[in-house]
């Protein structure tokens, strides 16, 4: 069953931020992810959801995505995000319904 990072981002240093997506994207897939959604437009249709820009990956289980946030290779650039952003992250395990 698939696993899914979601990350909630408030992204206040653009640069660094790139710097980061441009580390972090061979990473993602290296561990078997792929981008579902990457900080497309988003649009609040009910309540009040806190979302600035949203990311969603899918690894091919809960296993690999937290494998993936865990390793030492994400840790090497994870302090580029947490410089350029306030970050809410969760890993998610899919539906098989």
């Amino acid at each position: 069953m698939a696993g899914y990072l979601i990350a909630n981002l408030d992204v206040h240093d653009p640069d660094m931020f790139a710097k980061y997506r441009d580390q972090v994207t061979p990473l993602i897939a290296r561990f078997g992810g792929r981008y579902l959604i990457r900080g497309g437009e988003l649009e609040h249709v009910e309540g009040h959801m806190p979302v600035k820009r949203l990311v969603v990956l899918e690894f091919p289980t809960l296993d690999a995505a937290r494998t993936f946030y865990e390793s030492p290779d994400y840790e090497s650039v994870l302090p580029l995000r947490l410089q350029s952003t306030h970050s809410e992250v969760a890993l998610v395990e899919g539906y098989a319904g």
